[in-house]
């Protein structure tokens, strides 16, 4: 029973770790540097970003502010 347990918290946490994406550090044109950080994996749908109101990163812990309806990333 315990080793059907860890598997499935080991599974659980591998599907959710498919989920995100690691961004590379960068300059921008302004010469401003941004650090290397990950977010979550692009798929056409904005109301499942970490931005979204309902919606946490789970790496800072900021709560989402954007509005599901609002089209703020240009799609």
């Amino acid at each position: 029973m315990q080793k059907i347990l860890i598997f499935i918290i080991v599974l659980l946490f591998s599907i959710s770790t498919f989920a995100d994406v690691s961004v590379n550090g960068y300059y921008r044109k302004d010469g401003t540097y941004v650090q290397p950080h990950y977010r979550s994996n692009p798929n056409g749908n904005t109301s499942d970003n970490w931005s979204t109101k309902g919606n946490t990163n789970p790496y800072t812990g900021k709560e989402g502010t954007h509005n599901q309806d609002n089209n703020a990333w240009g799609n």
